[in-house]
């Protein structure tokens, strides 16, 4: 594999796979700072995408009922702010933090009540819905299986749910969680063999060297190794799927030295300097050893994916990042991260592919850490600094655009991240705790 090597160490599997140039320089720099507006206090601030997230939470508390989302204007590098039910004093106080304001009709309680409609009455496999605040609706997709009898009770649904709710769209696409292909962490099975890639380094609640990876994937296979025919280096402690799609998986060594950092390829890494929270809007980074590094947009929170389970019923999966950064087999339980080092979220599954694009769906690292009670990086031994240079690109880059446009990466194999095949993941709600 093509991780860092640490001294007396054996095997940490360093997250992330290896890309062109042109993608790792583009993602490396830092992000501007933020400054505040200079007019007065209702002029809107320029934020980084990161302080858009804290800004808007503090304003969903201090708004209350009239708060009904907001998103990062990455254009004008502002925080609009969504307030319903026409309380001027309410935009004014939203104006005053530095947030645009936009007056609209949907409040969030209508809106996760149409959430609630839909998942009773339309929880079929190949859809998803979640909140868009850009248009102050619910979006609806179904993808390329759901016809027929289907799809009229999915439209049905979603008229049922009144005028300017809900929009219905749908997708070329199949909903799955990306799975088989890559190089990456293994496992065996009765079914065969099962890959996934390896989302962020983080250490234990007993203070044990671990990594997070995609659920679908911890309740595959309890053993993973770092070379496909290789001896077991990590057993999952923790794992649930569906419902969530997150595993924490231990190394077997407890001296295993896992640091944190995203290997871009080259021997350049970003750093990862905590968790962070996926605002509408702001671009995000993802890495997967099929198609490398690709970027895009955060397009909705919360939201709820419904898989065909291979048993013909449905493996639902709520509280996802929906993105429009492409994925395909082999990238499933990757990292999502900011350009600044934000641990944002671990790859589910999704439609599409890095040559058409199509829906990508993340499980949230904030949710995971709480559920795993497990805290970001292991850390570098002291001493190991100067083992930096022992990163190694691997062989083969070809180009991977990082805007996620250009296929000619596609394809590329290299450690540190991929998928499992698919039959094995698919369960019927196993949570693994050994």
């Amino acid at each position: 594999m093509s991780h860092k090597r640490i001294p007396k160490r054996k095997a940490a599997i360093a997250a992330g796979g290896v890309v062109a140039l042109g993608a790792a320089a583009m993602l490396l720099p830092n992000a501007n700072a933020s400054q505040d507006g200079a007019a007065d206090d209702a002029t809107p601030r320029t934020l980084r995408a990161a302080d858009a997230s804290g800004l808007s939470a503090q304003l969903a508390t201090a708004l209350g009922d009239s708060f009904a989302g907001s998103y990062y204007d990455s254009a004008e590098r502002r925080l609009v702010v969504n307030v319903a039910g026409g309380d001027a004093g309410m935009a004014l106080r939203a104006k005053k933090a530095g947030a645009s304001v936009r007056q609209v009709g949907n409040s969030t309680a209508a809106l996760n009540s149409a959430a609630r409609t839909l998942k009773a009455e339309a929880t079929i496999p190949g859809t998803s819905w979640a909140v868009d605040p850009r248009t102050n609706k619910v979006v609806v997709t179904a993808d390329s299986t759901v016809t027929g009898a289907r799809w009229n009770r999915l439209q049905s649904t979603v008229r049922g749910l009144g005028s300017g709710m809900a929009t219905l769209k749908k997708s070329a696409g199949t909903f799955k969680t990306f799975a088989s292909g890559g190089d990456a962490v293994f496992a065996r099975t009765q079914g065969g063999t099962v890959r996934c890639s390896l989302g962020f380094n983080v250490t234990a609640g007993d203070g044990s060297p671990a990594f997070l990876t995609a659920g679908h994937c911890g309740v595959a296979a309890e053993q993973w190794s770092d070379s496909q025919n290789g001896a077991p280096v990590a057993t999952v402690d923790q794992a649930t799927f569906p419902g969530s799609d997150l595993a924490l998986v231990k190394y077997d060594d407890p001296d295993t030295q896992a640091p944190s950092a995203v290997d871009v390829g080259n021997g350049q890494s970003v750093e990862i300097t905590g968790a962070a929270e996926a605002t509408v809007g702001a671009t995000v980074f993802r890495m997967g050893s099929t198609t490398g590094l690709h970027n895009g947009t955060v397009t909705g929170l919360d939201a709820t994916v419904n898989f065909q389970s291979e048993t013909g019923g449905v493996d639902t999966v709520t509280g996802l990042i929906q993105t429009n950064v492409c994925a395909e087999p082999g990238d499933s339980g990757g990292p999502l991260f900011t350009q600044d080092g934000g641990a944002v979220g671990l790859t589910s599954g999704g439609s599409g592919d890095c040559t058409r694009g199509g829906e990508t769906f993340f499980q949230p690292v904030t949710t995971a850490l709480q559920a795993t009670g497990a805290t970001l990086g292991a850390g570098d031994a002291a001493g190991d600094a100067g083992d930096a240079g022992d990163q190694q690109p691997g062989a083969g880059q070809s180009g991977t655009d990082p805007s996620g446009t250009d296929p000619s990466g596609a394809g590329d194999r290299h450690s540190g991240a991929g998928g499992h095949n698919s039959g094995p993941a698919y369960g019927s709600g196993r949570t693994r705790t050994p």
